[in-house]
């Protein structure tokens, strides 16, 4: 007995199709949420590249800072 495959090509189309537009419709809302220029590396990566080295030289300032204060309450302690 010979099988018989049916195949809806148009039916295939459109689904590719939807699945093309919810995975753009994801990225859009992903980008929008976060409200942020840069959500990852694939979105621009020497942005990704220069934001990363601000956020660890403001991290580094940021204890630089409290280590001062630090110094500062223990000289006026003593």
């Amino acid at each position: 007995m010979a099988q018989v495959i049916n195949t809806n090509s148009l039916s295939l189309l459109t689904q590719n199709n939807l699945n093309k537009s919810q995975s753009a419709l994801g990225t859009a809302i992903e980008r929008l949420s976060s409200g942020l220029r840069i959500n990852s590396a694939k979105d621009d990566a020497a942005g990704q590249a220069i934001a990363n080295r601000f956020t660890a030289n403001i991290k580094g300032l940021t204890q630089a800072s409290r280590n001062a204060n630090d110094g500062i309450s223990i000289a006026q302690t003593t």
